[in-house]
């Protein structure tokens, strides 16, 4: 299931959401133990390196050539995606999905997480939400193709039920409000009912865990990103002129526009600059004739367009 890069794969692993807060498509990592090459990612005990961590592959993915993968092996795994303790606004997390025919999946929404970023409440974890299964082989309600949120994992019945295609790559999203408390699943496209938070007020991430020998899954273009905020980048505030360019493109923006980088299709920067000004100008005349991606910074915020040249 690896797909070989083209420039619309490339644009999509470049283009950040402008309240990202991370967009990890798994490929700056190293084969094996995710171990501490982020940030976002950690281990149930906060401790990495131990047979926890989520193993990067290049066995299966989504987006180009590499996944994280979850399974029943050593440790057993029992992965932390870390959101930074969310306690304000709107958050959405996202993440592509594939669980081998008659393989079983499995996550759980998380409260405050530790400060060592392992699980919160004296290491025990904070459950936000039920255990959430896809083809639970231990409850009478589970079947392949079939996913349920269960009380205790053996439960013959589970709260709720949804549908998910074996075998292939799917999307799960999921939005946090913080307001209302409540969390909203969507899995393949199809939107479930909102739930409460179960335990605490905060949205401190996802445990993806390897419930018994029959789990087996995959994971691949992560995101993490708010809904609104001042930093957003529209058409009224930010765009780039004349596209296609010929040797100066203009940036037209409200504010000061930090940084400014350009890269190839193949994702190789060819060109660097700190503007900090509104609206600035950036030469081109060097760069060959071809496509490219030009991300904008302001201040956290980034987006980058497609420029043909």
């Amino acid at each position: 299931m690896k797909k070989i890069y083209l420039l619309a794969i490339t644009v999509m692993a470049f283009s950040v959401s402008a309240n990202a807060q991370f967009n990890d498509d798994m490929e700056s990592y190293n084969l094996g133990e995710m171990g501490s090459q982020s940030d976002h990612w950690d281990t149930w005990s906060g401790n990495p390196n131990t047979g926890e961590d989520l193993t990067v592959v290049d066995i299966e993915a989504q987006s180009g050539f590499q996944s994280g993968y979850v399974g029943a092996g050593e440790g057993p795994q029992d992965v932390m995606l870390l959101f930074g303790n969310k306690t304000t606004g709107t958050w959405t997390s996202t993440f592509s999905m594939f669980i081998p025919t008659g393989k079983t999946g499995y996550f759980n929404l998380q409260g405050e997480t530790s400060a060592t970023g392992g699980a919160g409440g004296g290491g025990g974890g904070v459950f936000n939400s039920p255990n959430l299964v896809f083809n639970n082989t231990q409850s009478a309600a589970g079947a392949p193709g079939l996913g349920g949120a269960y009380g205790n994992v053996d439960d013959p019945t589970a709260l709720y039920e949804w549908n998910y295609p074996e075998n292939t790559w799917f999307e799960i999203s999921i939005e946090f409000n913080l307001l209302d408390l409540q969390w909203t699943m969507t899995v393949d496209g199809t939107t479930l009912a909102p739930q409460p938070f179960d335990a605490d007020v905060t949205a401190g991430g996802i445990d993806f865990f390897a419930i018994d020998a029959n789990n087996e899954y995959y994971l691949d273009d992560v995101t993490l990103s708010a809904e609104g905020g001042v930093s957003d980048f529209d058409a009224d505030s930010f765009s780039v002129y004349p596209n296609p360019v010929k040797d100066v493109l203009n940036i037209s923006s409200k504010v000061a526009v930090d940084a400014v980088t350009i890269y190839d299709v193949l994702g190789k920067v060819v060109a660097q600059s700190q503007p900090a000004a509104i609206s600035p100008k950036v030469d081109m005349s060097a760069l060959s004739s071809g496509a490219y991606l030009v991300q904008v910074t302001i201040g956290d915020a980034s987006k980058t367009i497609k420029v043909i040249k």
